[in-house]
């Protein structure tokens, strides 16, 4: 019965953490609580599911590139400025602008870094799950 539950939670939980992550600009969320709300999610399949299902549901084998991939992103965002003459962390459109949206995500810098931040971090409990419950369960 957890088994089920976990297989309906489990998707609810990167539902909850993309509406984290794009809701991150009208109101509180952002990037590290989506990828915590996913790893949450990802930790409950580990728990309830068998080792190779809740690999399979998890992504387990691309949570390095999941990690590697946002790390990319968000020093590139952080950092890319320095490339331009401009401080770290400055984001585009600059403040008073006129900034482009799709739905209630609003497309600058900031949410971009705030992607990176969640794929590191889900990326980086999957990827410690995935080499923790072997361990565990030998089967």
């Amino acid at each position: 019965m957890t088994g089920g539950i976990a297989r309906v939670i489990f998707p609810l939980s990167l539902m909850a953490a993309l509406a984290l992550w794009a809701r991150g600009y009208a109101e509180a969320g952002d990037g590290f609580s989506a990828g915590a709300v996913a790893g949450v999610g990802a930790a409950l399949a580990y728990v309830t599911l068998d080792y190779r299902d809740a690999r399979r549901r998890t992504a387990a084998r691309w949570s390095r590139w999941f990690l590697l991939g946002g790390l990319v992103v968000a020093l590139a965002v952080a950092l890319g400025p320095l490339a331009l003459g401009l401080p770290p962390v400055t984001h585009w459109p600059p403040p008073g602008a006129e900034v482009r949206t799709v739905g209630v995500l609003e497309l600058h810098t900031a949410a971009l870094l705030d992607l990176g931040i969640a794929l590191t971090v889900y990326g980086a409990v999957v990827s410690t799950l995935d080499r923790l419950f072997p361990t565990f369960w030998s089967g």
